[in-house]
């Protein structure tokens, strides 16, 4: 089948919102310098300056000063994450380079306590990253390296999580914004978002929260070689909402239950028509040839109640959620079929694929962890997870100009691929100390996953055909270690030796699969070795957070192509090692200086198969070898008021595009995206309840490119290359309670 596509105390050494100490490689707001930034990326809370392994923190306060709330918005603001996206609300994380192409997910998305995206290789989960907007978040968190031991499957580069805002029962809390943008050579931009925190008595709160962002269009589909003309053809629109009530029963016991609704819509993918051989923009203008509409809706729907009981000795917390995703688009595959239809039938005729591809998740996670003072940390918990996901295609012809199905056609295609994934987890992870200086943390897990897919085709393109049933199951064992030293007070040395792994799966095969194609896929997995160092000085007036970090990944998983049909593999081997960085400076009051980046050497170590196209040596896709990101931000009081001035500037090197087989035999080399620079301004006014900013993104105007597509789906040879939003300025008003 084809394949399109716990309280958290967070503060920050820095006044105001720009870069907390590097070593937390976090931005954030805090009231003094003096406090300690606490996490609980073990899920448990520390010091983020004993915590032994990479982490990066947004804070919510953070993200509303940048107008951030996708993940493009923040890239910037953590060492080494990339991403791959054509579409709002499709797009691929990446960390420390682990990535090939494939269709399950290497970085896992969080949201609290509850995972969120197909855990199966069978429902797109890495293209559908769920993108939830930040309004009133706590905080974003990233988590860098393998994180199987306590996040569990699909965690080979990272994790990033949503953290969300816990309901207040001491005070009455209300917000809101409206701002409005406008985009190079586009439409108008609006958004409006709102909360209020309401107390119900001493122990019990309601907090709810919604946004409605309606983002202008700015690509035009021209006429080339005869498709439709029309303007600004990918606006979106992104609305929702978050409700969550607060029980506090007593002392020692607490309820939270939490619902979160968002739906993402677009009408046209955010990709422009480029040259195949340079990626160079054609026609001298942003454009992408529509015959047939695009769309695109996604569906996110989360619930998940939390109950934590202090026992005393250790702390009981049970987080039980049931998730949904559903995504509906309708793509244009007018050039790449047309011509044959019109030559097997006789009939003008443009063509289109409608696919729902959705899923529905229930997740249990039941876990006791040691309170503080006992000399030695420890938790241990169970885990368990039902997803049932499907996948439905359907191919229309239509005359053309218009979506009326052509009369006296034969139904072309039809497909459904439908699947269940089952896995059972138990995990434990302690902290020995060895003294006032030294101590150890190890961890594993032990994951069992059963599943099986079932697959049906029918109609005169592919044949009519019930599949039988396939199956499949295994058991994985993932480990840490992590050692640390503190060489002083305020730095800490460490090292983490880390494994991940993704689910392996069952293989539905497509019509003519040649003998001997598999009709499993096993899990893939990576050892991660990391060394650390994390330092503050000068009373946090200066930070510094370096590591380094080596990665062997094997049984790599690859979606291959066979007779048009999507289909899972193993295949190769692929190394990973590089250095990331974040430096911070406060050198007087109000003015933040920061600097992060990463360098990154990501490779295949054997060749794939040609089906998927890569070579020993290659690059993996959508890495640049070095991305730098430098923040400045200064704030200054006016009488009873704030004011201040902020600039960001991210730097990518050119990176490789996913593999073709074709290419790269013709160019000795893969795709590669260019290079570019981004910058952005910032300038804002405060004055008790109110505040107002303005704000210029992409200040240079530069079409940085992220995404490669397929050749053969444009006219003329082109090929489409996801990009960023051009140059737009707006303006924001907020009014607090």
């Amino acid at each position: 089948m084809k394949s399109t596509r716990s309280a958290i105390l967070l503060t920050s050494a820095l006044a105001g919102f720009a870069c907390a100490p590097a070593y937390a490689q976090a931005t954030a707001e805090r009231d003094s310098a003096d406090e300690e930034i606490i996490v609980t990326a073990q899920k448990r809370e520390q010091q983020l300056i004993d915590v032994p392994q990479s982490v990066s923190v947004v804070s919510g306060g953070t993200l509303e000063r940048l107008q951030a709330a996708t993940f493009q918005d923040y890239l910037k603001l953590v060492p080494g994450l990339q991403l791959q996206q054509d579409t709002p609300g499709v797009g691929r994380l990446i960390l420390r380079g682990v990535n090939t192409g494939g269709v399950a997910s290497t970085v896992a998305v969080y949201v609290d306590d509850t995972p969120f995206g197909s855990s199966s290789g069978l429902v797109n989960g890495a293209i559908l990253a769920g993108d939830f907007d930040t309004f009133d978040v706590a905080r974003v968190e990233v988590l860098r390296g393998p994180q199987g031991t306590l996040y569990g499957a699909s965690s080979l580069g990272g994790v990033l999580k949503f953290v969300t805002t816990e309901p207040q029962t001491d005070a009455v809390d209300a917000r809101a914004r409206v701002s409005g943008e406008t985009v190079k050579d586009g439409d108008m931009s609006y958004s409006g978002t709102a909360m209020v925190n309401l107390p119900l008595g001493d122990r019990v709160a309601v907090r709810a929260s919604g946004f409605y962002r309606d983002m202008g269009g700015f690509i035009d589909s021209i006429g080339t070689a005869g498709s439709d003309v029309e303007q600004d053809i990918n606006d979106s629109r992104s609305y929702g909402g978050r409700v969550s009530a607060l029980f506090s029963a007593s002392e020692t016991f607490s309820l939270q239950a939490t619902a979160i609704l968002q739906n993402v819509e677009s009408d046209a993918p955010t990709s422009v028509e480029s040259d195949p051989d340079t990626l160079a923009t054609r026609y001298g203008r942003l454009s992408l040839s529509q015959y047939v509409p695009a769309a695109t809706d996604i569906k996110y729907r989360l619930y998940n109640a939390k109950a934590t009981l202090d026992l005393g000795v250790a702390e009981l917390v049970s987080s039980t959620s049931y998730g949904e995703l559903d995504q509906d688009f309708r793509d244009d595959l007018t050039t790449q079929f047309s011509p044959i239809l019109a030559a097997v039938f006789g009939t003008p005729n443009e063509l289109y694929q409608d696919q729902t591809t959705a899923y529905d998740k229930i997740t249990q996670e039941l876990r006791l962890a040691s309170n503080p003072g006992m000399g030695f940390d420890w938790l241990i918990g169970g885990y368990y997870t039902r997803e049932k996901g499907r996948i439905i295609q359907h191919f229309e012809a239509v005359a053309p100009g218009t979506l009326t199905p052509l009369a006296g056609l034969p139904p072309l295609a039809d497909a459904a691929l439908r699947s269940v994934y089952k896995e059972y987890a138990g995990f434990a992870n302690a902290t020995v100390y060895l003294g006032d200086r030294f101590d150890l943390t190890f961890g594993g897990r032990y994951s069992h996953n059963d599943q099986r897919a079932t697959q049906v085709l029918a109609g005169a393109l592919v044949g009519s055909a019930t599949y039988p049933e396939a199956t499949s199951d295994e058991n994985v064992f993932t480990y840490s270690v992590a050692p640390k030293f503190k060489l002083a007070e305020d730095t800490s040395l460490y090292g983490r030796v880390a494994k991940g792994f993704r689910p392996g799966g069952p293989n539905v095969l497509p019509p003519g699969a040649p003998a001997g194609t598999p009709l499993t896929y096993d899990s893939d997995s990576i050892v991660s070795y990391e060394i650390g160092l994390k330092t503050e000085m000068l009373d946090r007036a200066l930070t510094l957070d370096v590591s380094a970090f080596h990665i062997d990944w094997d049984d790599i998983q690859l979606l291959a192509q066979i007779n048009n049909v999507g289909l899972n593999t193993n295949g190769g081997t692929a190394k990973s090692q590089g250095l990331e960085f974040a430096v911070t400076a406060r050198p007087t009051d109000g003015l933040n200086l920061s600097v992060n980046g990463a360098y990154t050497k990501a490779r295949l170590t054997a060749d794939t198969s040609p089906l998927v196209g890569g070579l020993d040596g290659d690059r993996l896709p959508y890495t640049p070898p070095y991305s730098i990101n430098v923040n400045a931000d200064y704030d200054w009081e006016v009488g009873d008021a704030v004011a201040y001035v902020g600039a960001s500037l991210r730097s990518l090197s050119k990176q490789n595009g996913g593999y073709d087989f074709a290419f790269r035999t013709a160019n000795g080399r893969q795709r590669q995206l260019p290079a570019y620079e981004v910058i952005d301004l910032r300038a804002g006014f405060e004055l008790g309840r109110y505040a107002i900013e303005a704000f210029a993104r992409n200040v240079g105007n530069v079409e940085g490119k992220t995404s490669v597509g397929g050749t053969g789906i444009y006219p003329l040879g082109a090929i489409a290359t996801g990009l960023i939003r051009p140059r737009a300025f707006g303006l924001s008003l907020t009014v607090g309670l």
